[in-house]
């Protein structure tokens, strides 16, 4: 069953079988801006989300970062679909446009921290992008075997007047990986920026 994530809201990897999550995917959903024409018609507007990741050891240094640029940790643990430049432009079609897949067994031992981000590269407010969600799931980009966690974007409080947002932190205690769910709006217009409020407020 999935989680519905609230801000601040701490999750154990667990499944609902009890054993613990090892592969995991973070998908992001989104669809183009309608606009309407001076002479009553209607236009599609594609709209750039970046999903990224930032690693971090346990003296909460950055080690390595997935995005659209770089879509592949160099441990091979983290990868990332690709860049998509336009969200669904015929409506939402129930699938993912961004996915990043992380194998929890193959990450670098040093990685204490795993951020997840998102950004609107083109400065699309998130207030006025059609069902942009995220979702946490067991399987592959492929095979959603289980959903762990959803996140609502738009209909979530504060994401208004924003293009960049901290969707939650990874994080190893004791051996265990588990998740904060932060889920907060930044005042961050560009990727490196969000990496670095997320240094300073949220591991």
């Amino acid at each position: 069953m999935a989680i519905n994530l609230q801000k601040g809201q701490r999750i154990n990897l667990e499944k609902s079988n009890g054993n613990k999550l090892q592969n995991i995917c973070v998908g992001v959903n989104w669809g183009a801006i309608e606009k309407k024409g001076l002479f009553g018609g209607i236009s599609k507007e594609a709209v750039d989300l970046d999903a990224s990741c930032a690693l971090y050891d346990d003296a909460k240094n950055v080690i390595d970062v997935v995005y659209f640029g770089s879509l592949k940790s160099k441990d091979g643990s983290i990868k990332h679909s690709g860049d998509d430049l336009t969200g669904d432009m015929d409506g939402d079609d129930g699938l993912d446009n961004e996915i990043i897949t992380m194998d929890f067994s193959k990450l670098n031992t040093s990685v204490n921290y795993v951020a997840f981000i998102l950004n609107s590269f083109r400065g699309h407010d998130f207030g006025t992008i059609p069902f942009a969600s995220i979702r946490i799931y067991e399987g592959t980009p492929k095979r959603v075997n289980e959903i762990f966690a959803t996140y609502d974007i738009v209909k979530g409080e504060g994401f208004a007047g924003h293009v960049s947002m901290v969707l939650g932190v990874f994080y190893k205690k004791n051996n265990e990986w588990k998740f904060n769910a932060v889920g907060e709006p930044t005042k961050d217009r560009k990727l490196e920026e969000t990496i670095r409020t997320v240094t300073q407020k949220y591991l």
